[in-house]
């Protein structure tokens, strides 16, 4: 047991594990029955909230915690720093801080790569090691990581990490990351190169929590590979699940982050610093604009039942800094008067939602409409009905109220 979950109880503060959400209701069971096996780990009481496509959301699961503690903890349920960590939960929380400003709330890491972690997968090695009826000791074997791909280099480069980690010091002929989407290489590709090495067994681990579509797809390819190379043995193991190692991590992300020594991948975050090829993510302002966007794309599908995951976003999003310089000019009024304006008009197709500080203190009020990248400065109420009437509805920009272009 890691040091962090033989941490006292406080009995002022909670824990909230935010786990992704899902479709499968399965996988929403699992990041609560985690939450209850992490509440009986470290004595500290452990509330489940989802990002999307699940209840309770993020917000809405602290407001609750709200009434009984005075400190909460946000530990993710993720297992690389990508957009929603770095975005949309950091979001999610400053908006949960603004509307219960009488609570303290940290905000964790993701799970990373930690040493339970290739224990545990080790373990999943060993049982397809098993089932096939090899041993690494005398066999040659290959492991392939296989995980779900992502548009952020730094959540992608640490999958490749990790299956470097899994080979060093275990007697694993090789061990290659893929991905089963998003990026490159893919897991067929992979699974193909691995064979012209012709080893004895191919054993191909989905990094996963869950069993899930996703993971279905790791484990049919691996299937699949199997049947078309009858010289090789292969077969897919099990996603991580609930392991009891995953509350060794758990545990210390919420020591962490309760006693403010949360580390971020910073030195490599595209939203950070300038990475060739993806100039265009760089810049704080711009990460939270589009965390604000996807937030808002969700909630427009949140009563369509086919497919709720399904982006239908307005034409525009139009993002108010409501942070206390902005507030003190009169931010919420000129919120509150482009929504009117907003739901008064026949031809408006936008959301306007409130946003933290937007990097122009003291130019404010401040509004930005995206896609078209135009910022508004100084705004009083008649200046919303003008941009409403003007920019909103006839796709006009008010160049007298213009502050900035992205």
């Amino acid at each position: 047991m890691s040091e962090a979950t033989a941490a006292p109880a406080l009995d002022d503060e909670a824990i909230l594990l935010a786990g992704h959400g899902s479709r499968r209701e399965r996988s929403n069971e699992q990041v609560r029955e985690l939450a209850a096996e992490l509440e009986g780990r470290l004595g500290v009481p452990v509330d489940a909230a989802f990002l999307e496509l699940a209840e309770p959301a993020i917000d809405d699961a602290i407001a609750g915690l709200a009434a009984t503690v005075s400190r909460v903890t946000v530990v993710h349920l993720s297992l690389f720093a990508a957009s929603h960590v770095k975005n949309d939960v950091p979001l999610a929380v400053a908006q949960a801080r603004e509307s219960n400003p009488d609570l303290t709330i940290h905000n964790g890491a993701h799970l990373g790569i930690h040493p339970a972690l290739l224990d545990l997968l080790d373990d999943r090695a060993a049982a397809v090691e098993a089932e096939l009826g090899v041993d690494r000791g005398t066999d040659e074997i290959s492991v392939v990581v296989c995980a779900r791909g992502s548009s952020d280099p730094d959540a992608n480069a640490d999958v490749h990490k990790l299956a470097r980690l899994l080979y060093e010091g275990r007697e694993f002929d090789r061990c290659e990351a893929s991905f089963i989407g998003v990026t490159e290489p893919r897991l067929s590709e992979t699974l193909h190169d691995v064979a012209k090495t012709r080893p004895d067994a191919v054993v191909v681990l989905p990094y996963m929590l869950g069993d899930g579509v996703l993971t279905g797809r790791i484990k049919e390819g691996a299937r699949e590979f199997d049947g078309e190379y009858p010289y090789v043995d292969a077969a897919p193991g099990d996603p991580l699940g609930t392991d009891s190692r995953l509350l060794d991590v758990l545990g210390d992300r919420w020591q962490e982050a309760r006693t403010g020594s949360v580390e971020m991948s910073c030195d490599t975050c595209k939203y950070k610093v300038e990475l060739d090829g993806y100039e265009d993510d760089q810049g704080g302002a711009r990460a939270m604009l589009r965390a604000l966007t996807h937030q808002a794309e969700h909630a427009d599908r949140e009563d369509v039942a086919d497919d709720p995951h399904v982006h239908d976003a307005p034409e525009k999003h139009v993002a108010v800094c409501t942070n206390q310089t902005c507030a003190a000019d009169g931010a919420p009024a000129v919120l509150e008067r482009l929504r009117q304006a907003a739901r008064d008009s026949d031809r408006c197709d936008a959301r306007i939602t409130r946003s933290s500080c937007l990097g122009r203190c003291g130019e404010g009020p401040m509004a930005a409409v995206y896609p078209d990248g135009v910022w508004y400065g100084d705004l009083d109420e008649a200046d919303a009905e003008t941009v409403v009437s003007s920019h909103l509805d006839r796709d006009r920009i008010v160049s007298e109220l213009v502050d900035q272009t992205l």
